[in-house]
């Protein structure tokens, strides 16, 4: 006589369990799920979480300096920061150029501020101070004058988007940079050049 297998209470809330944690797992959070929670917080409970927030990292503070208080000084925060990624001490031993944190600065603090000059200012900063490195410390390698002149011409391409009396400061500072890249390989002083004379002749 065979075995006959039946239905165990048990195991079929075992299995209703399994399916709902997977379906669980396959359902990631959305800001519209965060969205609706904080919806019901009260002014005090936001202030928590915010001061929550503010205290987890320093790239938090930050940003929220920069959202809320003194732009100029956030300003700073990010070209340190920039400048860090960029210019290092060439006697430390993690001397890598971190060009991905030296981005994340820039796009972190147009989240923050909405400041159009304060951002292009950046990512003057950011070529200023890798043109700078190469000026100081020689010839790099093409990857790191792709990114300068790629960031070049994003500042170029928003400076063209400001009115034309508060493109002066930004101008000159992107002459000077071009100016300053002479004799240097790669074809980096060209681009360069090219980039600044067609969108300023």
């Amino acid at each position: 006589m065979g075995l006959i297998l039946t239905s165990c209470p048990i195991f079929d809330v075992e299995n209703r369990v399994c399916n709902n944690m997977k379906k669980e797992r396959l359902k990631k959070p959305t800001w519209v799920d965060v969205k609706k929670t904080i919806k019901s917080f009260e002014c005090a409970q936001l202030i928590e979480v915010i001061r929550d927030l503010y205290q987890l990292s320093a790239e938090n503070k930050t940003f929220l300096d920069a959202r809320f208080l003194n732009r100029g000084a956030s300003l700073l925060q990010y070209k340190k920061i920039i400048l860090n990624c960029l210019y290092h001490d060439v006697m430390d031993e993690n001397d890598d150029f971190d060009f991905s944190r030296a981005d994340k600065a820039i796009e972190d603090y147009a989240k923050a501020t909405y400041n159009i000059e304060g951002t292009v200012d950046l990512m003057i900063y950011y070529v200023e101070c890798g043109n700078r490195f190469t000026l100081d410390y020689g010839d790099i390698n093409e990857s790191f004058y792709d990114t300068l002149i790629e960031m070049y011409k994003k500042a170029i391409d928003s400076v063209l988007k400001m009115p034309k009396k508060k493109q002066g400061l930004f101008r000159k500072r992107l002459e000077k940079v071009m100016e300053s890249s002479d004799g240097i390989g790669w074809g980096y002083h060209d681009d360069l050049c090219n980039f600044y004379y067609e969108a300023f002749q």
